[in-house]
């Protein structure tokens, strides 16, 4: 006992030793609570509070009007629908993936870059494809089949869109537990006479189970968190996201959004926590360790033609929807003149274009590394060090992904414009270019995080310990050892913090001042007035850059990452 208290103590000296460690600690808490934080909590306050007195009057006022119970009833309904069938469709990819011996290279190439696309890709331009597609003037509707009145808005419409722009999360997700699996279990079932099936129904099935419902709520709270989509093709389908910001640019009842966001932020809290520590824990206690060996791929016709199908089916829809991103800012006249034109690239860099790429190529430029740098920062701390406060900025790091980004809009501008800071430094962040980067950067913070606190995990202390015996302090061996053996996941965490502020809508566009123009704005903006050939334009040239920001990552991490440093 003496032994480990003296143990403790000399911790503890070693923790208040460290003046850099400190100081770290201490900005990421005043970072953490400033910014994501406080915003929820002057959310909370103002639909708690009227007139000084707490009150819970304005709950009772949103509850009864019928637009919000209808919100709410829409909301939870398209979540359980784009949570099952993304888990579903996940789930056939992963499989068909680990688990079946395709005859071409092309087909797992397809399967793979279908499944990476909605990933890396703006959030809304699948709902721009489904309207030129499948609307009343639409390519497949009108001029193939004559249909004159189609009306793809609404649940099915908001519903196809969230399900093929999230069903790749759960792929990735299930990819990994299925190539976990040992492969010895299923082929003891089938030595024992059961059919294909029943090695599924009553092996993999139940060890996935957990993942499964992982990939459901993950999937879940995306659904019912997402703005963009049900802004562009839901209709006159409310969701609690759209109303919200209805509530506040439409019938300017701050206090009335305020109680919607509450709720709102309530419902994707707590199926983060489920999914954190109850459904994380469980899939990790279920699959433990890899593979003993490998895994002989099904090969049977009556297995593999089926399920090829489906992917090819489901592969072949994806990519027409992306084909017909490029074509509707080439078309003349959607509906009208498909002749080929570059009037819609022309008008668009003519008029407001230039300035919003640059905008929002500049804003997205400065917030990438500094995500990147915080996230690993947060990363180490978490995984190297031990501290009081460690629980506390690992949770509110990762509490950014189950804040709607309408609900982190809100928060910020009654934060910032009139909140607690009515003088100095921070009450003049309202309307600047700073306070879109740091919406930027914490919304992209869990995801990279997450990255960095995996790749910490696997690094061996003893790595860095001979580092601090040789009198290194913290920030030198966090720059000089740990930084580069995980530079792989900061190149990650850079390219994705970069390709998620540049596609980011939801969250900014409550915060959007004229004195800026951005792409994911121009894109909303135009396709709500019904301008397809010029949204179609901007979110054209977003995909190049995004995925040119992507191929340039996967070119760092070749030539610059720890892998091309071990070969070497």
């Amino acid at each position: 006992m003496e032994n480990k208290n003296q143990g403790r103590a000399l911790d503890r000296k070693k923790f208040f030793a460290d003046p850099v460690l400190i100081s770290m600690i201490g900005v990421l808490l005043v970072f953490l609570a400033l910014f994501i934080l406080y915003p929820l909590l002057m959310v909370l306050l103002d639909s708690l509070i009227s007139d000084g007195k707490v009150t819970i009057g304005v709950f009772k006022r949103i509850l009864s009007m019928a637009r919000f119970r209808t919100a709410f009833t829409n909301t939870i309904t398209l979540g359980f629908i784009t949570g099952i069938a993304s888990t579903a469709i996940g789930l056939l990819f992963a499989y068909v993936e680990v688990y079946v011996k395709l005859k071409t290279k092309v087909l797992t190439g397809l399967f793979r870059l279908v499944s990476m696309l909605p990933i890396v890709s703006p959030p809304f331009v699948l709902s721009l494809s489904m309207i030129m597609l499948f609307g009343r003037s639409g390519i497949i509707t009108r001029a193939l089949l004559h249909i004159n009145d189609s009306n793809i808005y609404g649940l099915k419409g908001i519903a196809i869109v969230q399900i093929m722009t999230f069903f790749p999360v759960c792929y990735l997700m299930l990819m990994g537990l299925l190539k976990n699996i040992d492969p010895s279990l299923e082929e003891a079932a089938r030595d024992m006479g059961a059919s294909r099936w029943k090695v599924f129904t009553s092996v993999t099935f139940p060890l996935l189970l957990p993942g499964l419902g992982n990939a459901f709520l993950v999937t879940f709270i995306e659904s019912v968190a997402d703005f963009a989509n049900p802004m562009l093709i839901g209709g006159s389908y409310d969701t609690l996201a759209t109303t919200i910001y209805l509530q506040v640019t439409g019938a300017y009842d701050a206090t009335g959004a305020a109680a919607m966001s509450v709720v709102l932020l309530s419902l994707t809290v707590v199926l983060f926590l489920i999914q954190k520590y109850y459904l994380e824990q469980k899939t990790a206690a279920t699959l433990t360790g890899k593979a003993s060996r490998a895994r002989m791929l099904i090969t049977d016709t009556s297995v593999r033609i089926p399920l090829s199908v489906l992917c090819g089916l489901s592969s072949a829809f994806v990519l027409l929807l992306y084909i017909m991103v490029p074509f509707g800012a080439l078309f003349k006249l959607w509906g009208r003149n498909y002749s080929l034109t570059f009037k819609w690239f022309d008008y668009m860099f003519r008029t407001s274009g230039i300035k919003a790429f640059k905008d929002s190529f500049v804003l997205s430029f400065i917030a990438a590394p500094l995500t990147a740098l915080l996230s690993m920062v947060i990363s180490y701390l978490v995984v190297k060090k031990k501290f009081k406060s460690k629980g506390f900025i690992e949770f509110v790091s990762m509490l950014a992904m189950a804040v709607p980004g309408t609900v982190l809009g809100i928060g910020y501008i009654r934060g910032f414009a009139n909140g607690l800071f009515r003088t100095g430094i921070m009450s003049s962040l309202y309307g600047t270019g700073l306070i879109l980067i740091i919406v930027f950067i914490v919304r992209s913070l869990p995801t990279g995080t997450r990255s960095g606190i995996s790749a910490l995990r696997q690094i061996d202390k003893s790595i860095e310990e001979s580092a601090y015996d040789m009198g290194a302090g913290s920030a030198r061996v966090f720059m000089t050892v740990t930084l580069p053996l995980i530079r792989d996941s900061f190149f990650s965490g850079l390219v994705t913090a970069f390709v998620r502020s540049i596609t980011a809508i939801s969250a900014i566009i409550l915060l959007v001042t004229p004195d800026f123009l951005l792409i994911t704005c121009q894109i909303n903006e135009q396709a709500e007035k019904g301008n397809y050939g010029i949204a179609c334009a901007y979110a054209t040239v977003l995909i190049l850059i995004t995925y040119g920001a992507v191929l340039l990552m996967k070119l760092g991490i070749r030539f610059f990452g720890t892998s091309r440093k071990i070969k070497e």
